[in-house]
């Protein structure tokens, strides 16, 4: 893993400007690279805006493939659920193939049944995309995160027991007693590249903690997100306030 690539911008409508660009610049790098843009979406306030702004932009919507990075246990009509969230604000405005938007499962009865299935699924359109054998980990252009209050990230919880599985590329989460379907981090950090977007004031806690030398992984997970690739932190300057950032150069304010 490279150092982070951190960015603080000075306020939340900044930092959707900016993140869009940058989501936009790693598409069509994927594009250059082989022809399509995997990328999984993240669930929250901070992206939603985030995507508001893509629905604008022109796209080469039938070379995208959309996954979600984790999803609350619910119908995709629930007011909470990430998918929900994304088509509305995105890609229900937008002519994405519906073949190519792969939407969490949350009918089954056996949450780890539903995450067994939304593994198939990733399995089987990554080893036509990618003509991986089927004991190789796929490669997402790109994951998009959020980072909770506590630090979590995507739903992987503060010392629950799926920060620890390696052998799955998606696995059920718990928050208070209550299932949720995940990516791994064995799948998060096979990423080209991550990108975190944390805004207000509510994160600089947890991200010094995140950022701290001393930090526990198991107390914090976002530390556990290192990917082979990139990983990017944006933050607004609410979140960044004073923090102590490891960078090999001072962090870009923008």
């Amino acid at each position: 893993m490279t150092a982070p690539i951190i960015e603080i911008l000075p306020d939340k409508t900044a930092l959707v400007q900016h993140a869009t660009q940058r989501v936009m610049t790693l598409i069509q790098s994927a594009m250059a690279d082989h022809g399509f843009c995997t990328l999984a979406l993240a669930g929250g306030s901070t992206p939603q805006p985030l995507y508001q702004a893509l629905a604008g932009n022109n796209l080469p919507w039938d070379k995208l493939y959309i996954f979600w990075g984790d999803e609350r246990y619910v119908p995709i009509d629930d007011p909470s659920s990430n998918a929900g969230m994304a088509k509305q604000a995105w890609l229900d405005r937008v002519p994405i193939p519906a073949s190519q938007v792969f939407i969490t499962p949350t009918d089954d009865s056996n949450p780890e049944q539903a995450a067994q299935r939304y593994e198939t699924t990733l399995r089987s359109v990554f080893g036509q995309l990618q003509s991986l054998s089927p004991d190789e980990v796929p490669q997402f252009d790109l994951i998009l995160l959020g980072m909770g209050d506590d630090g979590h990230t995507a739903s992987l919880f503060p010392y629950t027991d799926a920060l620890a599985v390696r052998d799955r590329l998606i696995t059920v989460g718990n928050k208070a007693g209550e299932p949720r379907i995940t990516f791994t981090l064995s799948l998060i950090n096979r990423s080209r590249s991550v990108m975190f977007l944390a805004a207000g004031a509510n994160k600089q806690p947890a991200l010094q903690q995140v950022f701290s030398p001393q930090g526990d992984d198991q107390a914090y997970p976002s530390r556990l997100v290192r990917p082979v690739g990139e990983l990017y932190w944006l933050l607004d300057a609410d979140a960044a306030g004073n923090l102590e950032l490891p960078t090999a150069a001072p962090p870009a304010r923008m």
